[in-house]
């Protein structure tokens, strides 16, 4: 997915002049909005995280803490997660989705089946839960050895269903490795891997491995997917389009774009322009990066 992304290092960076320019898009009387958005969606994080360290030694405030008490709403929201390091911004997600009452299970379901065995890994090590992620009651331990036979004898083969092969199998393999394993599932069984799973388990569980299994066959068509569900309708789940916008722009957002003009009736620009407004509209356009009418 390397090079996939709309949003890519600047040329020309200057880590101290971006800056000043933020200072005084901040000082004084007033925001200078504008500003803030157009040179934000224009950084790589990599490059954010150099000017915010530019701004401390310039000015000796923090960068987000004064982005944050200048702007306000969805707005401030998206620039707040441009500003924090994919890894840390995954692992925010996540407390955010656990902590307090209930847990946002769609959150872990959605950074957790289509996030790489690598990232999932270093998630793990920075949310200090050791070797394994809650979903609820549900476990998925990222650690045990993969074998399709094993999952076909979990599913069709057997009287009742071995939960634990499914979490196995799906939870430590490269997607093009899972799509081979899901064809030679189907010639063995005569079923689509994702027609076994909901038969064979429910709830949440079911939820996290038909994930697992949609983002193995296409990281940017789930995510497209999930896109378009965040705005169809009456209403926006903004928290959601917040967190793929603001992740994927480095990754694959031009793959999401494609997919979604492919399976939707509009393109994701013309879909994010009718669904916000204001500098939150502008800086979701930006970070989208074109229209694929």
């Amino acid at each position: 997915m390397a090079g996939r992304g709309t949003v890519k290092p600047h040329s020309g960076f200057n880590a101290n002049d971006d800056a000043e320019v933020l200072y005084k898009a901040m000082k004084g009387l007033g925001t200078d909005e504008a500003a803030i958005l157009q040179l934000l969606t224009a950084r790589s994080n990599a490059q954010r995280q150099e000017i915010k360290a530019a701004y401390k030694t310039l000015h000796g405030k923090d960068l987000v803490d004064n982005l944050k008490s200048e702007l306000g709403g969805k707005f401030e929201s998206l620039i707040v997660a441009l500003m924090i390091p994919p890894i840390m911004y995954d692992v925010k997600c996540l407390r955010d989705a656990i902590k307090g009452a209930g847990t946002d299970e769609k959150v872990l379901v959605e950074i957790l089946a289509s996030r790489s065995p690598n990232e999932v890994s270093q998630i793990k090590s920075l949310y200090k839960r050791g070797n394994c992620v809650c979903f609820g009651c549900v476990i998925l331990d990222f650690d045990f050895v993969f074998s399709f036979l094993a999952l076909f004898a979990a599913g069709e083969q057997k009287f009742g269903t071995d939960e634990g092969q499914f979490i196995t199998i799906l939870g430590n393999r490269s997607n093009a490795h899972l799509r081979k394993v899901f064809e030679e599932y189907r010639k063995l069984s005569g079923y689509e891997i994702e027609e076994s799973i909901q038969r064979e388990t429910s709830g949440t569980l079911q939820e996290v491995l038909l994930a697992v299994v949609k983002c193995a066959r296409s990281v940017p068509g789930y995510f497209a997917d999930s896109l378009y569900s965040a705005m169809k309708g009456a209403g926006t789940d903004d928290k959601t389009l917040i967190r793929i916008m603001a992740s994927r722009s480095e990754v694959d957002m031009l793959d999401i774009r494609a997919e979604f003009r492919k399976r939707f009736a509009t393109s994701l620009h013309k879909m994010i322009q009718g669904d916000t407004s204001g500098d939150y509209r502008k800086a979701l356009l930006l970070l989208c990066g074109g229209d694929d009418a």
